[in-house]
C-alpha cells in the first residue's frame, strides 16, 4: 500500500517541476499505510473493520440475484425497454464487452486483498496479554477470507487463491485447482470454528450482531464440504475435513448454539409479517450482512441494503410492497411445488391475483410478467403509502435496511439432515422433521427423509436466498439441465442450460485481458 502512495506523490512532484529523493525515503506525516499502522489493538479493529466492510457490497445482487436468475426459480425480469444483461444470465447467453460479473470477481478479491492486509500484519501489534483478542481478530479474518474464495469458487470454478498480498511478479497468476482453493477455504474455516468462542450474538440489541462466530463457521464448513464434495465427487474437503469431522461440526451448531426456529416462518420476513417481524437479529440468523439506512441518499456510501429495489414490484408501491425495477420475476413452476397448508408459499412470494392486487404489467413495462415476485426482501410502504425508507429520509434505491440472511438455522438442519443421513438416520429424520413441522405447524405433514426429499426441501425452505443454483450444479449436469430448461409461456420465457459450461458462470473479460494470456474464458463462454 505504501508504493502506491509514494508513486501517487511522486507523479504530482513531477507535474509541479519539483522531486526530492529524501521526500521517498521519509515516512509519511497523513497517511496511514500499512508500513506505519499496525500498532494497537484499535489499529487491528479498523482493519477487521475494513474486511467486514466488503460484506456490504454484496447489496448490490451479485451471487444472490445473478444466481436467483441463472436458477429454475426465477427469470430476468426488470423492465421491457431495459438492457438484456439480465436475461442473459437467465438464458445462458454471453457478450463479452459488457464484462459480465465484474463486480461479483472484484468484491470477491477485494475481501481477499483486505484480509490479507491484515493478517499479515496481525503480528506487529503489541497485543500485551491479550492474545486471545489476537485469536479472535484472526479467526474473522480467516473466516472472511475463506466467505470471498466460496464466493468465487461456487460461481467461476477454477479461481486464484491468496493466502497473501500479491507482489508485482504476481500480477499474471494461473488459476488453480479446486482442491487447492477449498484446502485454504477449508484450513481457514476450521481455524475459525475451532479458536472463536461459544457466544451467539442473536439476542436484541446485541452489538456484535452480524461479527463471525464458533457457529457460523462450524455451518460454512458443512456447506462447503457439501458444495464441494458434491461438485467435484469427493469424499472428503480437500483433504482437510473429512465427513465424520463436517457432521460432527453442523452437530455442534444444531444442538450447542442456542439458535432455533422463528416459530412462524413468516416473521422473517418484513414484507410478510409486516407488524409481527422478528426482528433482524432474531434466533434464527446464525450469520447475517448488516444493512441500515443511515447513509440517508449518499451514492458514495454502502450502508444499505441495495439488492432489495431491484426485486420490489416495477412501476410503483402497490399494496404495502414499495415500488422497485420488476427484477428477477418468480418462475410459477417453484410457486406450485408447495403442498396446500406450506406456509412458506404466501411469505416468499406476493401473488398479485391472489392477493388481488391490480398488477397492469403493460402498464408498468414489466419484462417477463409471471404473476410473481419476491416477498423475501420486499422493501414495503408505511401506512400512509409512503416507502418507509424515503419516510426515514433516506432514498429508496439505496436505503433499504434489511439484512442479507446467509445462515438461517432452517438451512443448518437441512445440512444436517444431509450429513447424518447415511450414518444416523434417526437423527437426519428429527432435523428434516423440525423444518417440515415448522413450515406446516403441524407434525401431520412429514416426510422420510431422503437425499430427493431434502435437496427439494431445500429449494422450498430457502427460495430466494442465494442457494439453489448452486445446490443444482452439485447435483450434476443432467439433474441441472432437467430442472432450468424451460418452454412454457412462451418465446420470452424458453431457456435452455448449456451442460458445456458445467454450471460455472463466465468470468468477467477485463480479468482474461489483464491477465496476458494467463486466464481463459471458461468453457461454453467463448
Amino acid at each position: 500500500m505504501k508504493r502506491y502512495i509514494k508513486l501517487f506523490a511522486l507523479s504530482s512532484l513531477l507535474v509541479l517541476g519539483a522531486c526530492s529523493e529524501d521526500f521517498l525515503e521519509n515516512e509519511p506525516y497523513t497517511d496511514k499505510v500499512t508500513e506505519n499502522f499496525y500498532k494497537t489493538p484499535s489499529d487491528a479493529f479498523e482493519g477487521l473493520v475494513a474486511v467486514y466492510d466488503v460484506l456490504q457490497r454484496e447489496a448490490y445482487g451479485g451471487p444472490l440475484l445473478i444466481s436467483e436468475q441463472a436458477s429454475d426459480d426465477c427469470f430476468g425480469g426488470y423492465g421491457i425497454a431495459d438492457a438484456q444483461s439480465d436475461i442473459e444470465w437467465d438464458r445462458f447467453l454471453y457478450v463479452s464487452d459488457k464484462d459480465m460479473n465484474k463486480d461479483v470477481w472484484s468484491n470477491a478479491y477485494l475481501g481477499i486483498y483486505r484480509a490479507n492486509i491484515l493478517l499479515e500484519n496481525i503480528d506487529k501489534v503489541n497485543w500485551g496479554s491479550d492474545t486471545a483478542l489476537k485469536t479472535r481478530y484472526e479467526a474473522e479474518a480467516r473466516f472472511l477470507r475463506a466467505h470471498f474464495h466460496f464466493t468465487a469458487a461456487k460461481m467461476f470454478g477454477d479461481i486464484i487463491p491468496l493466502d497473501h498480498t500479491v507482489t508485482t511478479s504476481e500480477f499474471e497468476l494461473p488459476r488453480q485447482a479446486p482442491e487447492v482453493t477449498y484446502a485454504l477455504i477449508a484450513s481457514d474455516l476450521k481455524f475459525a470454528a475451532d479458536n472463536l468462542g461459544p457466544e451467539n450474538y442473536s439476542q436484541a440489541g446485541n452489538a456484535n450482531y452480524g461479527r463471525i462466530t464458533k457457529w457460523a463457521a462450524e455451518a460454512y464448513l458443512a456447506r462447503t464440504f457439501l458444495f464441494y464434495t458434491g461438485t467435484y465427487g469427493k469424499a472428503d474437503l480437500a483433504g482437510v475435513v473429512s465427513k465424520a469431522e463436517a457432521t460432527a461440526y453442523i452437530n455442534d451448531v444444531v444442538n450447542n448454539s442456542g439458535h432455533g426456529l422463528v416459530a412462524d416462518f413468516a416473521n422473517l420476513w418484513l414484507a410478510a409479517s409486516f407488524e409481527n417481524f422478528a426482528g433482524e437479529d432474531n434466533t434464527e440468523m446464525v450469520w447475517a450482512v448488516r444493512f441500515n439506512g443511515s447513509g440517508k441518499g449518499n451514492w458514495d456510501l454502502h450502508e444499505g441494503n441495495r439488492f432489495q429495489v431491484n426485486i420490489a414490484p416495477r412501476g410503483g408501491a402497490i399494496g404495502r410492497y414499495a415500488t422497485g425495477w420488476g427484477g428477477a420475476t418468480v418462475n410459477p413452476k417453484l410457486v406450485s411445488l408447495y403442498e396446500a397448508g406450506d406456509t412458506r408459499k404466501a411469505a416468499s412470494f406476493i401473488d398479485y391475483a391472489g392477493e388481488g392486487l391490480n398488477f397492469d404489467p403493460q402498464a408498468r413495462e414489466q419484462r417477463q410478467y409471471t404473476g410473481y415476485s419476491w416477498k423475501k426482501y420486499c422493501p414495503i410502504t408505511n401506512e400512509a403509502g409512503t416507502a418507509v425508507v424515503e419516510a426515514n429520509g433516506g432514498n429508496f434505491q439505496i436505503d433499504n435496511y434489511q439484512d442479507y440472511a446467509i445462515i438461517r438455522f432452517s438451512d443448518v438442519l437441512l445440512m444436517a439432515a444431509e450429513l447424518n443421513l447415511s450414518s444416523n438416520q434417526a437423527l437426519a429424520q428429527a432435523d428434516f422433521d423440525r423444518v417440515r413441522d415448522r413450515a406446516f405447524k403441524n407434525t401431520t405433514n412429514r416426510k422420510t427423509a431422503s437425499i430427493e426429499n431434502i435437496m427439494k426441501e431445500r429449494q422450498l425452505e430457502l427460495a430466494l436466498e442465494g442457494h439453489r443454483y448452486f445446490d443444482l450444479i452439485r447435483q450434476g449436469m443432467t439433474a441441472m439441465k432437467l430442472a432450468i430448461d424451460n418452454t412454457a409461456g412462451g418465446s420470452q420465457f424458453t431457456v435452455t442450460f448449456r451442460t458445456e459450461t458445467q454450471g460455472w458462470l463466465p468470468l468477467p473479460q477485463s480479468q482474461i485481458i489483464l491477465s496476458n494470456g494467463t486466464i481463459t474464458q471458461n468453457p461454453g463462454w467463448n
